[in-house]
């Protein structure tokens, strides 16, 4: 055996260490395998310093719990004898079964022979007309006189008001004053004590990924506490025209609604209101009502008992990509009037239809549901500046704002005829047209189903107003308006479509000609 020969072990780490001093040599005279990549040296990966760890939520919710209460609403019921007699459950169709059907027998027994159900003892309020509970949910105390916050979707229908503080009190509250269009209410109970209450934080501080505890009433179980992370902003869900919630994901279940989403300093971030859920139940995705709002309906509510909004008397709708490009704007933002309300204050200034409105007061607009908000904000009889594109160049409007009437009054009635003969053919865009009775744009009669005009939504029946902002009444003047476009650089016409009595605006590309 040959004692001088290296052991295999000690051959390895010889090769390692050539390799690795071989690799080192490589990298210091900038030849080799070995490259520092294409990335600058000064390059980093994003690295967060943690301040310090969340201990937990406890401090938080034994400080803001007794400001938060569950809120019971009661609706007036019928007497007793026309309930079926004190039916347990009852449904439309189950009153007329006939008397040997088994679900009668089940309601038979299940009643007693009384005809009351099993263990309720008759007595004087079995036979009276009562209240009874039709929905609950949650509030929190605002002041310490006793101003609390909910939902208006709470206390809907309702005719008395229960509030239930932490401790189990039960008081009586009244209804100071509701808001359909954000979905908030504020009640009011008088009682000779202070109550514990939260203040609104400014959401405009609030960033997603932070932390959120959601305090409420979940399925009427009461004082209930859950946390999560804020998951989103300027969320528009189709609630009305003030969506802007934030999305949550602290779970969030039926009975939350009108409870208070806290930050961790205790501060109301938001208002728990509606949750995405295909089974009823939560999935993570719950919707809040910004404080920011929440604390200028609620302040009006209390002050005026309703919410008086700015109104501009307008329709309108978005800017796509291709009816910016008709109208020669370089983004698609703004929101474009379909359609100005008769005697509204749009139509007092001079706004028209096709106007694409960019500014309010120097606030840029970037969508119909801004410019509500923006507008909805402001007050009535104030005089604003409405920035608009009109003709290719931006023009600024004097409007002094009118007050946003009920819903039942915001309806425009423009009525559109109906015409008998006469075809005319714009192969252009797939569309078959007639004047239309009244003289005042062009009846579709037929709309080629492989049209862009088809993709677009325009049916037969529909009125073609104007093109491009111009009035129609003939094909001769719907080509001179395409031939502009043209002329202009641009690849689509925008054109005015009334059905319904509304009116909406449809790009088409002139490349389809």
């Amino acid at each position: 055996m040959d004692t001088n020969r290296p052991s295999p072990i000690k051959t390895r780490k010889r090769r390692l260490f050539a390799t690795a001093a071989s690799l080192a040599l490589a990298g210091a005279i900038g030849f080799g395998a070995v490259t520092t990549g294409t990335l600058p040296v000064s390059a980093e990966a994003v690295r967060v310093e943690t301040t310090q760890q969340n201990p937990g939520f406890a401090d938080v919710v034994e400080r803001v719990s007794p400001a938060v209460v569950s809120v019971r609403v009661d609706s007036q019921a019928a007497p007793v004898s026309d309930r079926g007699q004190g039916m347990p459950f009852s449904a439309p169709g189950f009153e007329d079964l006939p008397q040997d059907h088994p679900l009668n027998r089940f309601f038979r027994e299940f009643r007693g022979e009384d005809g009351r159900s099993e263990g309720r003892r008759s007595g004087p309020r079995d036979r009276a007309e009562r209240a009874r509970p039709s929905s609950q949910g949650s509030g929190f105390f605002i002041s310490a006189d006793g101003y609390l916050v909910t939902n208006n979707h709470v206390i809907r229908g309702g005719s008395a008001y229960t509030v239930v503080l932490d401790d189990g009190t039960e008081l009586s509250a009244e209804l100071v004053g509701s808001d359909p269009r954000t979905d908030l209410a504020v009640l009011k109970v008088d009682e000779d004590r202070e109550f514990t209450y939260v203040a609104f934080a400014d959401d405009n501080d609030v960033r997603v990924g932070e932390w959120v505890v959601a305090v409420g009433n979940p399925f009427g179980l009461g004082g209930s506490v859950t946390a999560g992370i804020v998951s989103a902003r300027g969320r528009d869900i189709g609630a009305g025209p003030y969506d802007d919630f934030l999305q949550i994901d602290a779970a969030v279940n039926r009975g939350n609604s009108g409870g208070p989403a806290f930050n961790l300093n205790g501060e109301v971030v938001g208002i728990n209101t509606a949750i995405f859920s295909p089974s009823g139940g939560n999935v993570g995705i719950a919707f809040a009502i910004p404080s920011s709002t929440a604390e200028t309906v609620v302040s009006s509510l209390i002050e005026n008992g309703a919410v008086t909004r700015g109104w501009l008397g307008v329709q309108i709708q978005p800017v796509t990509d291709e009816i910016a490009e008709s109208l020669g704007l370089e983004n698609a933002t703004g929101a474009l009037i379909s359609q100005p309300q008769a005697d509204g204050p749009a139509v007092a200034a001079g706004i028209q239809s096709g106007d694409v409105v960019t500014a309010v007061n120097g606030q840029a607009v970037a969508s119909p549901r801004e410019l509500a908000r923006l507008v909805g904000n402001l007050t009535p009889g104030n005089t604003v500046t409405v920035d608009i594109w009109r003709n290719g160049e931006t023009q600024q409007v004097e409007v002094e704002l009118g007050t946003l009437p009920g819903d039942d009054q915001l309806a425009a009635a423009t009525p559109s005829g109906e015409a008998p003969t006469g075809d005319v053919a714009l192969t252009d865009f797939g569309l078959t047209v007639i004047p239309s009775e009244d003289g005042n744009g062009l009846l579709v009669t037929d709309v080629d189903p492989d049209s862009a005009a088809a993709e677009r939504g325009i049916e037969p029946g529909d009125v073609i107003a104007a093109v491009n902002s111009q009035p129609v009444k003939s094909s001769r003047d719907v080509a001179s308006a395409v031939s502009s476009a043209e002329q202009a650089g641009r690849s689509a016409v925008l054109l005015q479509v009334s059905r319904d009595n509304s009116n909406r605006f449809v790009a088409l590309p002139i490349s389809q000609g």
